[in-house]
């Protein structure tokens, strides 16, 4: 039988490990496994890849990008491919530790797949699909997208946080928005906001990286429950946490970063 210091010694050693995989810069997965999980992220939308292309099933054929190693993060950021999207992966279940500089799986975003996933808000495409979905406290809901799973899988997440004690439950509400036709502050490119598919929570208990600042850098702070972290990722939605640029408060709905949530 193992020593109880010897124990905690193995969990420090594969809190390491984890860390250091899940914070790498590099590219996670080749590119035909990360269309393979794009495509089967959103069956109603798209059909197939050939590498190359995306095809939708209305007809569309949309080009995903080269790979490009050299590519800088601020040209990821700024102008992503949809191969982008998965340059890094996404860390579900990792510990909560402040990521390494520019780790921010999950913000490189290819604006013409994500509005023609959900639509453009300026024309009113999104509003026509919101709906609403019950949340804290009683009686209170919130509106979301309709599409994709967006709003199912946030009622899933509903049920799940009502489970917890109060004193965690309480993180998740009053929510500081869902729906907003905005664009991101720092890149001033369309915010998953725009589209319907992210909800910002309690902001009395968040923290957000243009808000604490060192030397011009973040410095990583979080308040956020990591029981509530861990349903919205079990159901579809990554957290704004475990970005370098953190934005604890905020969760989108990305199922193709997260192959084992349930749907």
């Amino acid at each position: 039988m193992s020593s109880p210091r010897a124990a905690t010694g193995l969990r420090i050693v594969c809190a390491a490990l984890w860390f250091i995989c899940c914070n790498s810069v590099r590219a996670a997965e080749q590119p035909s496994d990360a269309l393979d999980a794009l495509v089967a992220a959103y069956p109603d939308a798209l059909a197939r890849h050939d590498g190359t292309f995306l095809y939708w099933k209305d007809g569309t054929r949309m080009p995903v990008g080269a790979t490009e190693p050299d590519k800088s993060f601020e040209q990821r950021l700024r102008q992503p491919s949809i191969l982008d999207q998965f340059h890094q992966r996404y860390p579900a279940g990792a510990p909560l530790t402040g990521p390494v500089k520019d780790f921010d799986p999950g913000r490189f975003r290819n604006e013409a797949f994500f509005r023609k996933l959900y639509g453009d808000c300026r024309r009113g495409e999104v509003t026509a699909q919101l709906t609403s979905v019950s949340w804290f406290p009683k009686g209170r809901t919130v509106k979301v997208t309709r599409l994709h799973g967006v709003a199912a899988q946030l009622a899933k997440v509903a049920t799940d946080i009502d489970k917890l004690p109060e004193a965690i439950k309480q993180a998740a509400y009053p929510i500081a928005g869902t729906y907003a036709c905005r664009a991101v502050l720092d890149t001033g490119l369309t915010s998953v906001h725009a589209y319907a598919a992210a909800i910002d929570l309690n902001q009395s208990v968040s923290d957000y990286w243009a808000w604490s600042k060192a030397g011009g850098e973040p410095r990583y702070r979080n308040r956020m429950p990591l029981e509530i972290v861990e349903i919205f990722e079990r159901h579809g939605f990554i957290w704004g946490g475990r970005w370098y640029h953190y934005d604890t408060m905020h969760f989108e709905y990305r199922p193709e970063l997260l192959p084992n949530a349930r749907r």
